[in-house]
């Protein structure tokens, strides 16, 4: 029941090899989904990056990446390509990569769908309450936190922002008390 386990005879979707994960298959969901999650410049800065974990391990998720570091500009270009022709790509992609930022990967059921609700709506005005837009953010451009918006752009950014073996594979002793 080691770290050197493999999930691959349970689902058939990821090869742990010794203690490192292949993200899993598109459209697959079940307790091995991962997302791609990362505390802006922001959230950083107003020391909001142990709230947010405190969030997501109290819901059940498991981490299995994360790293605190300095986003270059190109490295941000390519996260956010999809948003290139909007008028305020270049300066998103300015103001991510003037602090530094806290990239994680959480896995477990329906990670993508569930982590978009916790996280709230892009613009906070419009977030509930008990949400981490609602509670910590007031306007757009500062909205402390990313989140992957489907499995498979989850799967992009995670290869975009961790090597294969920056991506743990573990056994959660709780994890009997989380799934049925």
């Amino acid at each position: 029941m080691g770290t050197k386990r493999s999930l691959s005879d349970q689902k058939g979707l990821v090869d742990l090899g010794a203690k490192h994960a292949r993200t899993v298959k598109s459209g697959w969901t079940g307790p091995n989904e991962r997302t791609f999650i990362a505390v802006k410049p922001d959230g950083v800065q107003r020391r909001l990056v142990g709230d947010i974990i405190r969030r997501f391990e109290r819901k059940g998720f498991k981490l299995v990446a994360m790293k605190f570091l300095q986003a270059s500009e190109e490295q941000l270009r390519q996260h956010y390509w999809d948003l290139r022709e909007k008028p305020f790509y270049n300066g998103l992609v300015k103001y991510m990569s003037s602090g530094p930022v806290v990239a994680m990967v959480w896995q477990g059921l329906d990670v993508v769908k569930t982590s978009r609700k916790m996280l709230g709506e892009t613009n906070p005005a419009d977030s509930l309450p008990g949400t981490i837009r609602g509670d910590y953010c007031v306007e757009v451009g500062r909205n402390v936190i990313h989140g992957s918006d489907s499995v498979e752009s989850a799967q992009r950014e995670i290869l975009l922002w961790f090597k294969q073996d920056e991506l743990i594979c573990w056994e959660e002793c709780s994890e009997h008390w989380i799934y049925v």
